[in-house]
């Protein structure tokens, strides 16, 4: 598999969330040891995952700290706060564009708002709500994640104001990050930092696209009127990001020390895949195959990472050929599914074209900063795909003609999870 974009920098913390999400979401795939019913059919597909079994408390445990973190980063008018030692704070941000910034979560241990990877985080907890939600509420956790999705999509929603204005940025790194203090204390300014039909970012308005559209789904049974709100904001973000292409890293080079981006070709690809699954529009299952070609690198199996989302969107296409028999034909979205097997066939250690990158203990181990991105990000892909194949009664992969059961990828996916914690 592809090493990490050589380019992409970042400094920050918003890593740390990026880990603890994951630690959410395989405290979900793992918690509750899920009910395997044994195929009937005789087709010899092995076990297919079925509703929540008993309750694993280590791992039921984990994902409620996990939760926790989200609580600690919120900025804003705190409502029924949990956490004693944090209070309101951030209640003028976004002021000087006669804006409410307010909400949103603060980048770790500083108090900036980094869009970017914020979108990204967003999209991923709607992915993980939306495959393991039954889960999450079997230990009364699923209210808890809804609610800090929506803390950070209310604030999406303030941060784009009209179709090509997307407030991307709160706070000024360069002033924050020396300075220790609560937030509840700062008392510096707050200089905002956009992308417009002038100063183009591809990237990040299509991270936002997608965060909106994913949660969209979240919200659709809940609170139609609230989902369709956001799947309004996805909708112009894609057109914007499509329409006016330009990458914010080179567009506004102070981002460069923090979250740069390397392309934003992945971030279309990503959004309109998420679109499509939330409008079952085919103008953007269209768009994922008219330029899969030019962005997705098919047979080139990539990492999944907040600069990266060319491997998420390769198994999200390919959900659509496991479960909707009508697309099973599309050759396009093959393409999606054969680079998706190439990345799982990468992760299983025993495959012919198994990465290397790896530590002696077994742990995915790709680039020394946020060490741990890939190895969180691989297991919640490969146990995706694993369920995907198991509930269509596919129970193997083969790996340059090695075959694999497909209990196997949960097994990797498992064995990240220990590895990362022991």
């Amino acid at each position: 598999m592809g090493e990490e974009k050589s380019k992409s920098r970042g400094r920050c913390g918003w890593f740390i969330a990026l880990i603890v999400l994951t630690a959410v979401i395989l405290a979900v795939v793992y918690m509750v040891k899920s009910k395997m019913k044994k195929s009937d059919d005789g087709d010899g597909a092995g076990p297919v995952p079925g509703p929540p079994g008993a309750i694993d408390k280590k791992y039921a445990d984990a994902l409620k700290l996990s939760l926790q973190f989200f609580d600690i980063q919120k900025s804003g008018k705190l409502v029924d706060n949990k956490i004693s030692w944090r209070g309101d704070s951030g209640l003028k941000d976004g002021s000087e564009a006669n804006l409410d910034l307010s909400k949103g979560l603060y980048d770790a241990g500083d108090h900036i708002k980094f869009g970017f990877p914020m979108a990204f985080t967003a999209t991923v907890l709607s992915w993980s709500i939306l495959e393991y939600g039954d889960q999450m509420d079997v230990v009364n956790q699923l209210d808890p994640a809804k609610e800090s999705l929506r803390w950070t999509t209310d604030y999406f929603i303030k941060a784009h104001p009209s179709d090509n204005v997307l407030y991307i940025q709160v706070g000024d790194p360069k002033v924050d990050h020396p300075c220790w203090e609560r937030p509840e204390t700062m008392k510096g300014k707050r200089p905002l930092i956009k992308v417009d039909a002038d100063t183009p970012g591809t990237e990040v308005a299509a991270e936002t696209a997608a965060a909106m559209a994913s949660a969209s789904l979240v919200f659709k049974d809940s609170d139609p009127q609230y989902s369709a709100t956001l799947l309004k904001h996805a909708k112009q973000l894609f057109d914007f990001a499509d329409t006016k292409r330009g990458s914010y890293s080179v567009n506004i080079p102070e981002v460069q020390d923090y979250y740069n981006s390397t392309g934003y070709g992945d971030e279309l690809l990503w959004a309109a895949s998420w679109l499509y699954h939330a409008t079952e529009d085919r103008t953007y299952l269209d768009y994922v195959t008219k330029h899969g070609n030019e962005f997705a690198s098919f047979g080139n199996p990539t990492w999944f990472s907040w600069d990266n989302k060319l491997a998420g969107t390769q198994v999200l296409l390919s959900r659509l050929l496991f479960f909707k028999k009508d697309l099973s034909g599309s050759k396009g979205l093959g393409s999606y599914r054969d680079t998706a097997k190439a990345v799982m066939c990468g992760l299983l250690p025993k495959s012919p074209t198994a990465t290397t990158s790896r530590s002696n203990g077994g742990l995915v181990l790709v680039s020394e900063w946020n060490a741990l991105q890939q190895s969180v990000s691989a297991a919640f892909l490969a146990s995706l795909f694993s369920d995907y194949m198991l509930t269509s009664r596919l129970h193997k992969i083969s790996c340059n003609g090695k075959i694999f059961k497909a209990t196997e990828l949960r097994d990797f996916a498992k064995s990240q999870v220990i590895t990362t914690t022991t």
